[in-house]
C-alpha cells in the first residue's frame, strides 16, 4: 500500500492523541500488554487442558469460559495494538516482522476457531484435538515473540 495510506492513518486523532500525550501512549500499551495476558494465560490453561492436564475440570465447562475470555483479550489486543499501529504506521508498515506477526496471528485464529466448533463436546480430547491444541501452544507465543522483535528490526 502506498505511503500516503500510512500517512494518512498516522494523521488520524486517534494517532494524534497518542503521539502527543505520553501518559495515554503508556496506558494503551499496558492495556496492550495486559490484554495479551489474559489472552495468552487462558489460551494456555485451555491447551494445557486439552493435552491432558487439569482432567478434574470438565471440558464442556472450562472450555466456553476460557474460550469466551481469550476473546475478549484478543479483541483488547486487536484494538489496542490498531492503536499502537498508527502511531507510526509508515515505519510498522514497512517492517517485515509485523507482517510476520499479523500471519501468525491469523494462523493462531483459524486454528483456535477449528478447537472452538471441536474441543468442547469431547470429555476426552481426540488426537487431531490436540494436535490443535500442541499448535496454539507453538503459534500464540510466537505471537508474543515476533511482537517483540518488531522492535528490534
Amino acid at each position: 500500500m502506498g505511503q500516503e495510506l500510512w500517512h494518512g492513518l498516522s494523521a488520524l486523532p486517534p494517532a494524534v492523541f497518542l503521539q502527543s500525550n505520553g501518559t495515554a501512549y503508556l496506558l494503551v500499551n499496558a492495556a496492550h500488554i495486559a490484554s495479551l495476558g489474559l489472552l495468552i494465560g487462558t489460551i494456555v490453561t485451555l491447551d494445557l487442558r486439552l493435552l491432558g492436564a487439569f482432567r478434574q475440570m470438565p471440558l464442556a465447562l472450562l472450555g466456553p469460559l476460557l474460550s469466551r475470555m481469550a476473546a475478549c483479550g484478543l479483541l483488547l489486543a486487536m484494538l489496542t495494538g490498531a492503536w499502537l499501529f498508527l502511531v507510526n504506521a509508515v515505519d510498522y508498515a514497512a517492517n517485515p516482522v509485523l507482517r510476520i506477526k499479523l500471519g501468525l496471528i491469523a494462523l493462531a485464529v483459524l486454528n483456535a476457531l477449528w478447537l472452538h466448533r471441536r474441543a468442547w463436546t469431547q470429555e476426552r480430547p481426540s488426537p487431531a484435538v490436540r494436535l490443535h491444541g500442541a499448535l496454539s501452544l507453538l503459534l500464540w507465543p510466537s505471537v508474543l515473540v515476533a511482537g517483540r522483535w518488531i522492535g528490534f528490526v
